[in-house]
């Protein structure tokens, strides 16, 4: 892999309550110590195409890189980052996987990967868990309950947020007042959450721009071999400059 230049309150299930009763004795630490019973075995990290923490293989050191260029660029506080590929099948969903994993791996962090590609889900799949109910279950029927929608991953301090059942398009729940309103607790309710959005891929459709809106960064994901500079060129353009935090060369399948 080779890397570019890079409240509205929610009802809390239990897991989320015990956290933040624990940011409230000690601010700032917040979810950080948030427990993973089940942490995935080395084996298990490599069937999900999940860096490892300890590993010093260079996919994990490209993911280390890409995270230290956005904290140099969000400055003290946290931020909101959508991952979109160029094209379906260039390895967005991967990119936004292991970059979610790459902040966890700071003990002082926390992430929360959101999967946003509501047309072809991929992060329940690759992650083990159930697919639904999810962020359109949740955005269609608030009753739910946001709880409802957190998965455990198998890596500690990251929690997901599937898509939900499969939809033509997310655009207009991605400009509603709802979702926006979900991004903005999620955020703001932890100071050392980073939250991950995995995008839809940007050619053929708007839903990625829109969901941009939502975001302080975009990390554009080129399928190397795959995307000609010019469909790269033409989907950054296509996203506030100042947004757009580089552009990562996807290697893989």
């Amino acid at each position: 892999m080779a890397t570019g230049e890079a409240g509205v309150p929610l009802p809390l299930g239990r897991e989320e309550a015990r956290a933040e009763a624990l940011a409230a004795r000690a601010p700032g630490r917040s979810i950080a110590l948030m427990a993973e019973p089940n942490a995935l075995a080395p084996r298990q990290l490599d069937e999900r195409r999940l860096i490892r923490r300890d590993g010093g293989r260079e996919q994990a050191d490209a993911f280390r890189e890409i995270r230290t260029r956005l904290l140099a660029l969000g400055g003290s506080g946290n931020f909101v980052t959508m991952v979109a590929a160029v094209s379906s099948g260039g390895g967005g969903s991967f990119v936004a996987r292991n970059l979610a994993a790459a902040f966890a791996f700071d003990e002082a962090k926390t992430a929360l990967l959101v999967d946003c590609n509501v047309r072809h889900p991929a992060q329940h799949e690759a992650l083990g868990t159930a697919a639904s109910p999810g962020l359109m279950d949740y955005l269609e029927r608030p009753s739910t309950g946001i709880e409802a929608v957190f998965r455990a991953t198998g890596i500690p301090r990251l929690r997901m947020i599937p898509a939900g059942h499969q939809r033509e398009t997310g655009s207009e729940h991605f400009s509603s007042f709802r979702m926006r309103a979900v991004i903005d607790s999620l955020r703001c309710r932890y100071p050392d959450r980073y939250l991950f959005l995995d995008g839809p891929a940007i050619r053929g459709a708007p839903d990625a721009r829109i969901l941009s809106d939502l975001a302080d960064f975009v990390v554009v994901v080129a399928g190397y071999g795959r995307d000609t500079p010019a469909a790269v060129s033409q989907a950054v353009a296509g996203f506030e400059p100042g947004k757009v935090a580089g552009v990562v060369f996807n290697v893989g399948p």
